[in-house]
């Protein structure tokens, strides 16, 4: 339908806006008490303790990012950059409704597979570790081992 989520939201919310309107007006033409919309107080301390929920899993997010950007794990680093590029590509073939959509999909799907297929599953995972175990140590040997890796200079005050 090519109908974004956003999109959807906002002409919701301008429907019904105007219907209040309209409905608001013409009780005033027929002579009628317009309807009571009631008044939404919303308490302070719940956004306050979300907020600060966010704020500290954002700062330690923030930190690891840092930590993987230093260059001391040029394993994790290496991982972080893969990712990123996978998603990329795969965020390139959809948008982001559908991304979270398939992925609401398979955090529900994949457990219950994996309980299924258990034996399997860690039978090829294992496989699959030993060969990437294999590669990253060549490749660790060939490339990483190259690059120099200095201590980082603490700013001084």
């Amino acid at each position: 339908m090519e109908y974004h989520l956003l999109t959807l939201l906002c002409h919701t919310f301008i429907l019904s806006i105007a219907l209040i309107f309209l409905f608001s007006n013409a009780y005033t033409f027929i002579h009628k008490i317009p309807p009571h919309i009631p008044e939404v107080h919303l308490p302070e301390e719940p956004f306050l303790l979300v907020a600060s929920a966010l704020t500290l899993e954002l700062n330690q997010a923030l930190k690891l990012l840092r930590d993987i950007a230093s260059g001391r794990n040029p394993k994790k680093f290496l991982m972080v950059i893969a990712a990123s590029w996978v998603l990329s590509i795969v965020g390139s073939w959809c948008n982001f409704l559908t991304l979270l959509y398939i992925a609401f999909i398979l955090l529900h799907m994949v457990p219950v597979f994996y309980e299924k297929y258990e034996e399997k599953v860690d039978l090829f995972a294992e496989k699959a570790m030993v060969e990437i175990k294999k590669q990253y140590a060549v490749f660790n040997v060939k490339v990483l081992s190259k690059i120099p890796i200095g201590p980082l200079k603490t700013k001084k005050v």
